[in-house]
């Protein structure tokens, strides 16, 4: 019965949420759109021609935003453990990202290219219980960061989601030691009540 409530509340939020209202309005498939149009609008993250890497990228949020402010001007890799439907401009690779298979598969698809920009929003199935969900949470990131290093040209970023709490620290220590700066966002569209900040790792050592 708690479930069912939990569900209900979730929903009711989800609904009444006015950047849920917002991307409906827009056309945009997920309210994560506004947490990265705010980070390139203060960060310059995107420019003409870069090739991009979107990891947990479903339903396709931050692919339509690459898309719109890259288009055919860019390389957009995007790859998710879910389907997406297509966007122009975007190449998309449905796989899990944890196998060897799929990071295989996306390497390819670089076709000996180096990267400019690696973006994670990915996240595990929570489960609502932090023993669990953390560890699998900083798993994630650390694979983000793994591909980060072996398709990043010199110079290059990474932004990834990371949930504050066990292992954060050591891999915000792990960021600065592979890139010039390392800033902390936590974008309006963040759910005031969520742990979740995205790391924004800038000039990669290579």
């Amino acid at each position: 019965m708690a479930r069912s409530k939990t569900s209900a509340a979730w929903l009711k939020e989800h609904v009444d949420d006015v950047w849920v209202q917002k991307a409906q309005k827009d056309g945009y498939r997920s309210r994560a759109t506004y947490k990265l149009a705010e980070i390139d609008d203060k960060d310059r993250l995107f420019r003409p021609g870069m090739t991009v890497i979107d990891l947990g990228s479903a339903p396709g949020g931050w692919s339509q935003l690459l898309s719109e402010r890259l288009g055919s001007e860019g390389k957009i890799l995007a790859s998710d453990i879910l389907p997406m439907d297509a966007i122009p401009d975007v190449e998309f690779i449905q796989g899990d990202f944890t196998e060897d298979a799929i990071l295989e598969l996306l390497l390819e698809s670089m076709q000996g290219k180096q990267a400019d920009l690696v973006i994670s929003d990915m996240a595990p199935n929570l489960s609502g219980m932090n023993a669990i969900d953390q560890p699998k949470a900083m798993y994630l990131v650390e694979l983000a960061l793994d591909l980060a290093e072996q398709v990043l040209k010199p110079g290059g970023d990474l932004l990834a989601k990371v949930f504050q709490g066990e292992g954060y620290e050591d891999y915000l220590k792990l960021l600065r030691s592979r890139f010039t700066k390392v800033l902390t966002r936590k974008p309006v569209a963040s759910r005031a009540r969520s742990r979740e900040v995205y790391l924004l790792a800038r000039g990669y050592k290579g």
